[in-house]
């Protein structure tokens, strides 16, 4: 099915573009609240979301019969977190693609979504920053087990955190986005620099000794960017889009230096704490900076969820430095996590949440299968978790999503 791509609702066979909070789903923002979003109900166009998907004939493919699948554990995924949008894409090597729209972009209008639109992918970011890291440590500019206090002042306990603690997220820092999200609603416009953040986390103790255990933290990644910043002498931005995104051809990723997001784009949602739910589109990201701010779109990251995965950007050896997955039970039941890299029962990749948006670009290589599931929600994170387990008991029942944190 092909329509205008301006107007395309479902589109199995899209090809990928021209070459040219933030945010794991548990501690990287402070979740203002996980009820969901009372929103537009999601549905394919303007159908009506409840009702059952259509009937597949005796005779159908094993594809139609995925595909017919999939469309109808997106929409109940979708109606029972709230979701007004969603984008999802499934290849695999020898089976058709899955590519289709969701729901609509835009609650005020009703405009449908389209598997072309931008958003903001959060924590990503945190993949392209520590790739900068290993790139910058294969061309032997640092180490990884160098200390923090050779790139950065001031950080406590900076002559034992390592760039390894920091990439692990096993540095004991105190995450600043504690602080600062809770007043985020207050103050959606606020424009933070990188030290500002620092200076909220450092005004509190470590955590616990570096190295001892998992917590996720949004200070571990604004100090690897100020890293790259130093040995690299350049702004973060300008090396990722120089040695990454060019290379890589992802010409509709950014790393936005304001709260611009390019056109066309999904508008975001957010749950605030009294249940009112707020357009958090335009809400400055900079309380992100290296650990949440890029954007991205489908195409762009089907292709950045398979080279991360696979490593092809840095060599074999920092490859296995990136893979050495150890548990971090806050990021699923049985979730591993190596250096910005996630590896969820055998899907590797990293996922973001920025409020308004969250993000899943995952590679699983035992299939050589990506999927990249994109959401115009961030109210219910719980339920964004279950709509990936649903899909992938379709698309890979060896590889089922994990569960949700225990703790």
């Amino acid at each position: 099915m092909r329509r205008d791509p301006g107007n395309q609702q479902e589109v199995p066979n899209r090809p990928r573009a021209a070459p040219h909070q933030c945010l794991a789903p548990w501690r990287c923002v402070v979740v203002l609240g996980c009820a969901a979003a009372a929103v537009l109900l999601p549905g394919c166009s303007k159908a009506n979301p409840t009702s059952p998907a259509p009937a597949v004939a005796p005779e159908a493919s094993d594809a139609e019969k995925r595909d017919a699948a999939l469309t109808e554990a997106i929409r109940t995924g979708m109606q029972r977190a709230s979701i007004p949008g969603a984008i999802v894409g499934v290849w695999r090597e020898g089976q058709p693609p899955y590519v289709r729209a969701f729901g609509v972009r835009d609650t005020a209008t009703g405009e449908p979504m389209t598997t072309d639109l931008s958003m903001r992918i959060g924590s990503n970011t945190k993949a392209f920053v520590v790739t900068a890291i290993l790139m910058l440590a294969d061309q032997g500019r640092l180490g990884l087990d160098d200390p923090i206090d050779r790139y950065v002042k001031g950080v406590p306990g900076g002559d034992r955190v390592t760039l390894r603690h920091l990439a692990q997220m096993r540095s004991g820092l105190y995450n600043y986005a504690d602080d600062t999200n809770k007043d985020l609603p207050r103050q959606p416009l606020r424009q933070w620099k990188p030290q500002e953040l620092l200076d909220v986390a450092f005004r509190h103790p470590p955590l616990f000794p570096p190295g001892s255990a998992f917590d996720y933290c949004n200070t571990n990644t604004v100090l690897l960017g100020l890293a790259v910043e130093k040995v690299a002498g350049q702004p973060l931005a300008s090396f990722i889009e120089q040695n990454i995104l060019k290379p890589e051809g992802l010409a509709r990723t950014v790393f936005p230096a304001g709260a611009e997001i390019p056109s066309p784009h999904a508008r975001g949602y957010f749950k605030l704490p009294d249940g009112k739910v707020v357009d958090a589109t335009d809400w400055d990201p900079s309380w992100g900076w290296a650990s949440g701010n890029m954007i991205s779109t489908l195409d762009d990251l089907r292709v950045w969820a398979r080279d991360l995965a696979t490593g092809k950007l840095i060599s074999p050896a920092m490859k296995r430095e990136q893979h050495q997955f150890l548990p971090a039970p806050p990021e699923g039941d049985g979730a591993l996590y190596g250096l910005a890299l996630e590896n969820q029962n055998g899907w590797i990749g990293h996922n973001g949440n920025v409020l308004s948006y969250m993000v899943y670009p995952y590679y699983l290589p035992s299939e050589r299968m990506t999927m990249v599931v994109m959401l115009n929600s961030g109210a219910d994170i719980p339920g964004s978790w279950r709509m990936i387990q649903d899909i992938t008991r379709i698309i890979s029942p060896g590889n089922v999503w994990p569960g949700l944190p225990k703790e």
